[in-house]
């Protein structure tokens, strides 16, 4: 059983989550301002990959910009509260052509890090290419490759939602990272400065 303090929740013995001795919980998160993806994934301490949930927000049909961002982080802190996710990695921002949708791509991505920050979750970015990288092995894979792969990855069966796919990419490609770093013997504290 986890305790919560300052708004994190802390295992009761060393090497336990909620989940098990020893398993991980990612929470990926491909984010959108008309459809933010969100996947869920266990990692156990062999490496071995289990899906736990995935789906996609669809937030365009609110009334106001202001609505859609609301529903995205109520709906994201919803998915915490059922999941419970450990970890979180986040797409990066890339620049877009028209700055108008680079603009509510940020707020989105914006959205979605304040709800998994307000559950006690640090947050991890990635680049697009770190995660094709990590998923299909080239840094331009295309979006069909990145279903396919995450699909095999997780032994997942049919077709996947393009965002939910992602998401579940990017949270591939987080627990590939960590285990990677954990490796090497480089602490989590330092994980991410390189950025």
């Amino acid at each position: 059983m986890n305790t919560a303090v300052a708004g994190r929740r802390l295992p009761t013995e060393a090497g336990a989550t909620a989940h098990g001795l020893g398993v991980i919980r990612i929470l990926g998160i491909d984010p959108g301002s008309q459809r933010t993806g969100v996947g869920i994934i266990d990692v156990d301490p062999n490496g071995r990959l289990t899906h736990v949930c995935h789906t996609a927000l669809a937030v365009a049909g609110e009334a106001s910009f202001a609505l859609r961002l609301k529903r995205i982080f109520d709906e994201l802190g919803a998915l915490l509260e059922l999941h419970h996710p450990d970890e979180c990695g986040i797409e990066q921002v890339f620049m877009a052509r028209n700055p108008d949708s680079a603009l509510k791509l940020g707020q989105a991505r914006g959205a979605a890090i304040c709800a998994a920050v307000s559950h006690g979750l640090d947050v991890h970015e990635y680049a697009a290419t770190e995660v094709k990288r990590a998923v299909v092995g080239s840094g331009r894979g295309d979006k069909t490759q990145v279903q396919h792969m995450v699909g095999i990855l997780l032994g997942l069966k049919g077709p996947l939602q393009p965002d939910a796919a992602d998401a579940l990419a990017i949270a591939i490609a987080h627990a590939h990272t960590r285990a990677g770093l954990a490796r090497a013997g480089i602490p989590r504290a330092a994980w991410r400065r390189r950025r």
